[in-house]
């Protein structure tokens, strides 16, 4: 709790203005020639502190990193069991076939995607083709290349469950595509046999 007091006339210099002609008294400790005030009087309290503290601070720390979430999915290693990519940031598969998604309320539309038969695990996963008229540039068994909407895992938007998008076709940039940049070369296809495996 802290105390003001107001300067007398005598005390008012012209040199002050506003909150500066009020004197605030407040706690001080000197501490080796340094004055210090209540707040940093009591930074660090109820922990360790000392020379020899390092080691429960270190523990204390490794054990309570488990309580970020963030931090717990990154290690448990859950995104090697329930991400199709592996923990990847992108992977490439076939392009199956051409579907649709409906979007979320308010909003009434059918966005564009693919089905992707992934080449590393051969999962099948849905994506988002971003730009206007993008998805005339994806025909089936082209090679594409898939990665996240950029929200760490999750969908984005009024699409639901939606949490890839495709990025290159045959080796070339949706973008460059979409700019006119480059155009799409004949021949890359893959078959698509190649990615399944024979019984």
């Amino acid at each position: 709790f802290f105390f003001f007091k107001q300067k007398t006339a005598y005390e008012i210099s012209l040199g002050l203005v506003g909150s500066e002609m009020c004197i605030r008294d407040r706690y001080q400790r000197r501490v080796h020639g340094i004055q210090l005030s209540r707040k940093h009087h009591r930074m660090g309290a109820h922990k360790p502190r000392g020379i020899n503290c390092a080691r429960k601070l270190h523990i204390k720390r490794r054990v309570n990193r488990w309580a970020d979430k963030d931090y717990r999915k990154a290690h448990t290693g859950r995104e090697f069991r329930w991400d199709p990519l592996g923990g990847s940031s992108h992977a490439s598969g076939i392009c199956v076939g051409k579907v649709g998604f409906e979007s979320k309320q308010p909003n009434s539309a059918l966005r564009k995607g693919i089905k992707v038969l992934l080449k590393k695990n051969n999962k099948k996963i849905n994506a988002f083709v971003p730009k206007d008229g993008c998805l005339n540039y994806i025909d089936e068994n082209d090679t594409v290349m898939i990665a996240g909407q950029g929200r760490r895992g999750r969908s984005v938007g009024d699409i639901p469950g939606i949490r890839y998008k495709a990025v290159t076709v045959a080796g070339i940039s949706l973008k460059a595509l979409y700019l006119g940049k480059k155009q799409k070369k004949k021949g890359q296809r893959l078959h698509l046999t190649q990615y399944i495996d024979q019984p």
